[in-house]
């Protein structure tokens, strides 16, 4: 609940210090008292329109020292200030005609103006900025900028239209005497301009000098815009055309990525599978020869692809043998099923005693049977994208009306005229495969994400068939 003073504050009342008893030292010390007070609520008056918890953040009576922001004028508060109008004379304004230097037919316009600012210049008149276009004199142009293909008068009336529309040759192009001259196009205006503009520029300067020039290239323009108006007059099949081909190209590319990305990936499986068996081999050797071989070196470095990679429990303390058991979180569920079905099959325990050569052999088995797994996994994926290569080159002969022929599906070879035996392609009764397999698309596109997870379903399934067989 709030106590008296805050809801006099609330209420804006005078009063409540001397509602308690009266005593003694109220009647002695009552003038020091009122000093106090006038002071401070001089110095810590509350600004008019701040709300009270606001004014609190500043200053509260728990905490006497004075706030470190105050506002200084606190007659005006929060309110918003008012413009404060002078007492000076309005400066007088009149209406005067102005000039802009721009034109030159002495156009007259008025406006408003300050009296002070009559007789100055335009204001606006320092943006009008014209194009610097050369000049050139009768020797000139017979010694350096003589053309077969164009007159003097034909140049100086180009070199007038571009003086006169600031070099916008689109507009020149339309102004231009077509009729007393011969027809020229536009980048035949800007490269006889440029053409002029470089050689003056080149025999004005300085001996030992390099000017810059600026070079215009004809005919870069004129097949840029030969290349727009093809673009632009395309008719709607060769669009749908254009856009089909990019489609394809992009399914080629993606497709190429892939048969890189998994060959990449089955060369290193193998590349695994024979630093296992090197290694195997490599520890037998030493063990005939009862070489002295630490822990740490009988362990063989298998590569990261290759099986699992079980941690290494090397922190200080005590640990357990049988976390060394334990498959990693890298591995998947697929393959921990897997593991754990052909274990079972075959009659080995999931959790047998963890001594130390027990530990590591069933951690070689496990990653074995993992190398395996996905070694199968990878041939399954190679036979099921020859079998669609296969039915693919089929949908192609028959939409070809049969370039080559292809033989029976009883095997066999066709004998070309007048040569050996040609051997003849394989039918696909010679495809040996499982039914869920057998799912192919035929036109070649790229596989669907449910296409896919039918296609790795059953090559595990296959695959842990094969695994299970002695």
């Amino acid at each position: 609940m709030a106590a008296g003073a805050d809801v006099r504050d609330i209420l804006e009342l005078a009063g409540g210090d001397n509602d308690g008893p009266i005593s003694k030292k109220d009647f002695i010390n009552s003038e020091k008292k009122k000093a106090k007070k006038t002071t401070e609520t001089l110095t810590f008056k509350r600004p008019e329109g701040m709300h009270r918890e606001v004014y609190a953040l500043l200053y509260s009576d728990k905490n006497r020292d004075a706030p470190p922001l105050l506002p200084s004028d606190t007659t005006q508060g929060y309110r918003t200030v008012k413009a404060k109008l002078g007492c000076k004379r309005v400066r007088p304004w009149k209406w005067m005609p102005f000039t802009n230097p721009a034109r030159r037919d002495g156009a007259v316009f008025h406006h408003w103006r300050r009296m002070a600012e009559e007789g100055k210049d335009y204001p606006f008149a320092r943006f009008n900025k014209a194009v610097q276009v050369p000049v050139y004199s009768e020797q000139e142009y017979q010694m350096y900028l003589h053309d077969d293909g164009w007159t003097k008068a034909e140049t100086d009336h180009l070199f007038d239209l571009c003086k006169r529309f600031d070099l916008r040759f689109i507009v020149v192009h339309d102004r231009y005497d077509h009729q007393q001259y011969r027809k020229r196009s536009t980048e035949d205006l800007k490269e006889r301009y440029y053409n002029i503009c470089g050689k003056l520029t080149k025999v004005r300067a300085a001996t030992g000098t390099e000017p810059k020039m600026y070079v215009f290239d004809a005919g870069h323009e004129r097949r840029r815009k030969e290349q727009l108006e093809r673009l632009f007059n395309r008719t709607p099949d060769q669009v749908a055309e254009e856009e089909y081909l990019m489609q394809e190209l992009r399914k080629m590319e993606s497709r190429k990525k892939d048969r890189e990305k998994k060959a990449q990936d089955l060369q290193k499986l193998i590349t695994a599978a024979d630093t296992n068996t090197e290694m195997r081999r490599a520890e037998r050797k030493a063990t005939k020869k009862k070489l002295p071989l630490k822990r740490e070196m009988e362990k063989p470095t298998v590569p990261e692809t290759a099986g699992i990679k079980f941690p290494d429990f090397k922190s200080a303390g005590v640990t357990l043998r049988s976390q060394r058991m334990k498959l990693p979180s890298s591995v998947g569920q697929k393959k921990i099923k897997a593991i754990d079905q052909i274990l079972t099959e075959r009659e080995v325990d999931l959790n047998p005693m963890p001594t130390e050569e027990i530990v590591q052999m069933f951690n070689e088995l496990r990653s074995d049977l993992v190398l395996v797994y996905e070694l199968k996994q990878a041939h399954g994926n190679c036979e099921y994208e020859q079998q669609m290569l296969r039915h693919r080159y089929e949908a192609l002969l028959k939409a070809g009306g049969g370039g080559v022929p292809v033989g029976p599906p009883g095997g066999g070879g066709l004998e070309a005229p007048g040569g050996p035996e040609v051997p003849a392609w394989p039918g696909p009764d010679d495809i040996k495969g499982e039914a869920k397999e057998q799912i192919i698309d035929v036109v070649g596109a790229p596989l669907t994400p449910n296409s896919r997870k039918r296609r790795e379903s059953a090559s595990s399934s296959s695959s842990i068939k094969k695994v299970k067989k002695p």
